[in-house]
């Protein structure tokens, strides 16, 4: 049965990775990381093992390792007066089952909307809403399969849409030797409802990650292979992106990241302006935990990312 399981995760990911290729891709908003951990080793680590509700928005997997009845809260600065706010809740189900829930919203605030000759008509608000649920299970004592459905509401002015999704995810985790491998499919699907006459994509991505822990260092190192499917064979170093952490104490952590894709996307004149490169660290008090990290994911900003969890 486990097996069962497992291949059906990867069959299905290879199955809705071919749908998800046709027509032009939207929602990118998708893509701006929401664990301030996981974005601090790179901006989308998929294999750490941490007791981190926020990992829900990057691998279901992960959530299996999660106190039980866990809820956490996120805001990312990110252009401008331009923010997005999260919220996810994990509950154990159980002995081997754990349901998780969240929501993000990326708000752009007051927009002018003009004629196309620029005469003003006035304002109006747009924002992406993001909502999901999903279900991970241990396979066995090492392995953990999840899986999570997404609607996604568009609403620039008049423009409205909707898109649903599906994220899988597959993690093996060996405490004793501290490796932990993942294989993530994120955002399969498209519209249901499209924004304009074409319909558009969800930004598929195919994940596959490595963490080591070493036994005699508070050291984790972390290799993640990032959009498998839309391969670049001039720079395949595109596709990886590096993280470290520190661990100076039982409760505290410190992470530094390089992701040579975003550092190569958003040079400006020669400049990456520090894009590529991300640190946070966090702290574990008791039920309370708090995560701050910063990174680049938008040519024109830095972000600032803060997550906040607290185990009832």
């Amino acid at each position: 049965m486990r097996k069962i399981i497992v291949i059906s995760l990867l069959s299905l990911m290879v199955t809705a990775n071919m749908n998800a290729q046709e027509g032009a891709e939207g929602y990118e908003f998708l893509k701006v990381p929401t664990s301030a951990h996981s974005a601090a080793l790179g901006g989308n680590n998929v294999s750490i093992i941490e007791d981190d509700a926020s990992l829900l928005f990057t691998n279901p997997a992960l959530i299996a390792n999660v106190s039980d009845k866990t809820l956490d809260f996120n805001f990312t600065s990110y252009i401008s007066s331009t923010f997005k706010l999260s919220a996810s809740f994990i509950k154990q189900v159980g002995s081997r089952g754990t349901i998780g829930v969240g929501g993000m919203v990326l708000n752009y605030g007051e927009m002018t909307e003009t004629t196309s000759d620029f005469a003003q008509l006035g304002t109006f608000s747009a924002s992406d809403v993001g909502l999901q649920a999903g279900y991970t299970y241990l396979l066995s004592d090492r392995w953990s399969g999840g899986v999570q459905g997404k609607v996604i509401l568009s609403n620039y002015g008049e423009f409205k849409s909707t898109a649903l999704g599906v994220d899988l995810g597959l993690n093996y985790y060996d405490p004793m030797r501290g490796w932990s491998f993942s294989i993530v499919g994120q955002n399969l699907g498209g519209q249901v409802d499209p924004l304009y006459e074409e319909s558009q994509s969800l930004p598929f991505n195919l994940l596959v990650g490595v963490s080591k822990e070493f036994a005699n260092a508070p050291i984790r190192v972390s290799l993640t292979f990032d959009e498998l499917t839309d391969w670049d064979e001039k720079k395949p170093i595109n596709h990886l992106a590096f993280g470290a952490d520190v661990f100076p104490t039982s409760t505290t952590w410190i992470a530094l990241g390089y992701n040579p894709r975003r550092h190569n996307e958003m040079k400006v004149n020669d400049s990456s302006h520090w894009a590529g490169i991300s640190i946070g660290g966090g702290i574990n008090i008791k039920k309370f935990k708090l995560g701050v990290a910063y990174g680049k994911y938008h040519v024109a900003a830095s972000s600032v990312l803060v997550n906040a969890s607290y185990s009832f």
